[in-house]
């Protein structure tokens, strides 16, 4: 009786416990969330409403957006700070891969800002590049955010167990990413074919993971999930109604094997969810807003079951808190060795040492300008946590192709049309060398020869070779009106060509600014064929001298900036002349620029700047006078702007000028703006004293501009009270 009494009791307190842990353990949850670009953005309503649920996640599978998303939750962000990460994402300029024009050395901001168009160039062949983007806008951000969980290479160490998809586009085979560094990992899953480069993780060239698994929930069934929540945000196929045009059918025809895959999966899935995003791209991250609400009021079509499986008294605290990522001690830098670059061009481009404390802008700011130089064909680096601080440790492919062919257009009042060719070399004697050669055909013939030699924070070399010229009428004589006196004529048609060759150095000063200096050639012929005389030359000289320049730009755009100042410092002094019209002794010219630029209200942008010029010592050759006059036009020697006037019309040794300009951005890249400029125009003009008084000259001009793939265009009319008629210039293209 008490064997059968303690059997009873063994019984009874085992059933009570195996009941217990029956009750007390709760099925593991599993989320799955597609890829669809910005059709994902729906994810992050849908992670709302199961926070509001109290539903716990547990494993996360996601490729694409899903990985994006997926990664950065899992990583220990709640739905509210992903969707104020999202909304602050500027994707247009993560779509373009963003460069700030501040991450430019200024030979770079100019190759920049005249081209249209550039192609690889390879054994006499024209390509095309491996993608739009590198992805590089996208990388920065994720290794931004994903900072406090840098030291985890195991996914399922995550704060939520984390796998995403990508794509062997050699094998043409699914890749499950599920150890690694997070950001690389997210990058590979999300790199859409043609739009972004490939990634390369651990010898596979991988690209999106939506080629072959778009919704990875054998996946995250096999992680241990016994609830699978799936979120699809995949197109479904469209009727010929829909199919209107030939992107649209070959968008189906790449989504109709997925499409196909779906309805096994969805069987796998136990609750389902679809948000409404039949009218979105991929790219419409713009409508993101609402966006996020299709994908909240699709989780609140199930919200009862995701009730059952939660708990609502649940609060989601995110595990990484506000400014938890702000800086980084980076204790060792590591670049990979490179047959075509230094480390002191790298560590130079980067901007900061090894035993440095950077901020992650610091960083953003370092990878833009490697970016900038296009000398690497990948970028990535890896953020390493080590007890005497982080190492950095970036990897670098050189750009294999060395050389470009580039185009361009253009038009203004001054030089007319031209259509410009380019071919850019590099590594052409050196390492971190660049040689770049413009030819400008149309009414005048232009050219234009750069060699560079870029050492970052040492000492950098170039060579120059410009020639420029035009031809027009103008109102100008560059005598003082005397010519015009002599001949009875108050207007003449000139040919001004200028051939000018340069060999300077310059560095980097204070990491920002430009300090440099060299010699310089210069051949200058002025002739009219309006004079009736027999000598229509007036200038037909050689100079030579030496110059220094000192350089601040932070503009972060060049034609319609909307924030940043700049500085530019300039001495010429003219030690030699062939002086072919006797007027000839050494003198120096001094000139400098400075422009101040502010967006208030948004759309409405202030830029104010101020410039001035003068000659040292006595009055020599009239041809290389500040000349004033025109807009829209590249401004060689000493040739200004000036609104009210026309090209060539002020002419004197000396001048102040300051220029105030309203721009207003009424719709996106379309700007209406109003310009105010004044200036005094004088011989001597600081010796007489009278620079300070009230401006001789003044004009003014309102103008439309847009901003377009070929560089702006632009109308203005400019009047001035001083003169009878206005002027319309349109000019279209980047300046050259």
């Amino acid at each position: 009786m008490k064997k059968i009494f303690w059997l009873f009791l063994i019984f009874f307190f085992l059933q009570n416990l195996f009941a217990q842990e029956t009750v007390t353990k709760k099925p593991k949850i599993g989320l799955v969330l597609s890829g669809g670009g910005a059709k994902g953005l729906a994810h992050i309503g849908v992670l709302k409403v199961l926070e509001q649920a109290g539903v716990k996640v547990d494993y996360i599978g996601g490729t694409s957006m899903g990985s994006i998303i997926g990664g950065l939750y899992a990583s220990g962000y709640n739905a509210r700070q992903l969707d104020s990460i999202f909304n602050a994402t500027n994707f247009d300029e993560l779509l373009q891969d963003y460069i700030p024009r501040s991450s430019k050395s200024f030979y770079e901001k100019r190759n920049d800002e005249i081209y249209a168009l550039t192609l690889p160039f390879q054994n006499f062949k024209i390509g095309f590049p491996l993608a739009y983007s590198k992805g590089m806008y996208n990388y920065n951000l994720f290794a931004k955010l994903t900072f406090p969980v840098r030291d985890i290479t195991d996914f399922s160490k995550l704060p939520i167990p984390f796998i995403c998809m990508a794509t062997d586009i050699e094998k043409g085979k699914p890749v499950v990413l599920n150890k690694g560094y997070l950001p690389q990992a997210m990058l590979a899953s999300s790199a859409i074919p043609s739009l972004f480069a490939p990634v390369e993780i651990d010898g596979k060239l991988l690209i999106d993971g939506g080629v072959t698994d778009n919704y990875p929930v054998e996946e995250v069934r096999k992680m241990g999930a016994d609830i699978i929540i799936g979120v699809d945000v995949q197109d479904n196929l469209k009727d010929r109604n829909n199919l209107k045009n030939a992107s649209k059918i070959l968008i189906q025809v790449s989504n109709v094997e997925m499409i196909n895959k779906m309805e096994a999966k969805r069987k796998l899935t136990d609750i389902y969810i679809k948000p409404d995003i039949t009218n979105f791209s991929v790219i419409s991250f713009e409508e993101g807003k609402k966006i996020v609400r299709n994908g909240e009021e699709a989780a609140f079509l199930v919200f009862e079951q995701l009730k059952k499986i939660g708990d609502t008294t649940r609060v989601f605290k995110p595990v990484i808190k506000p400014n938890s990522n702000d800086s980084i001690f980076i204790g060792k830098i590591d670049v990979t060795k490179l047959d075509n670059n230094t480390r002191a061009f790298v560590l130079g481009k980067l901007h900061f040492k090894p035993k440095s404390k950077i901020s992650f802008s610091d960083l953003r700011k370092g990878i833009d300008n490697l970016n900038a130089t296009q000398n690497f064909s990948s970028i990535n680096y890896i953020i390493e946590k080590k007890s005497d601080g982080d190492a950095l440790k970036i990897n670098l492919t050189e750009n294999q192709i060395k050389t470009f062919l580039k185009f361009g257009l253009h038009y203004d009042g001054l030089y007319k049309s031209a259509l410009l060719f380019n071919i850019t070399h590099k590594k052409s004697l050196f390492k971190n060398d660049v040689a770049s050669f413009d030819l400008a055909l149309g009414d005048n013939i232009r050219y234009n020869f750069d060699y560079y030699i870029d050492n970052g924070f040492y000492l950098s070399f170039g060579l120059k070779a410009r020639f420029n010229t035009f031809s027009r009428d103008i109102t100008n004589d560059f005598n003082n009106g005397q010519t015009f006196q002599q001949f009875g004529i108050n207007s003449f048609n000139i040919n001004y060509s200028d051939f000018s060759n340069q060999a300077y150095v310059q560095t980097v000063f204070i990491q920002k600014f430009l300090i440099g200096g060299g010699i310089e050639f210069k051949h200058l012929k002025i002739k009219s064929k309006t004079l009736d005389t027999e000598n229509q030359i007036f200038d037909n000289s050689d100079y030579l001298g030496v110059f220094g320049y000192f350089k601040y730009d932070s503009f972060n755009n060049k034609y319609f900036p909307k924030k940043g100042w700049y500085f530019d410092g300039h001495a010429t002094s003219y030690l030699y002349s062939s002086d072919y019209s006797n007027t000839f002794k050494r003198y120096s010219i001094i000139k400098g620029d400075v422009g101040f630029v502010k967006t208030f209200y948004k759309k409405f942008t202030l830029k104010i700047n101020s410039e001035t010029g003068f000659s040292v010592g006595p009055k020599s050759s009239p041809y290389l006078d500040f000349i004033l006059g025109g807009y829209g036009y590249m401004t060689i020697n000493n040739f200004k702007h000036f609104y009210g006037y026309d090209f060539v019309s002020l002419a004197a040794d000396s001048y102040i000028k300051s220029c105030l300009t309203v721009d207003y951005e009424f719709i996106k890249k379309n700007h209406l703006n109003f310009s105010a400029n004044y200036a005094n125009v004088e011989n001597k003009l600081y010796s007489t004293g009278n620079w300070l008084k009230k401006p001789t000259y003044n004009g003014y001009a309102l103008g439309y501009g847009m901003e377009t793939v070929i560089g702006p265009i632009e109308v203005k009319y400019s009047w001035s009270p001083e003169l009878s008629k206005g002027y319309t210039w349109f000019n279209v293209g980047f300046w050259f």
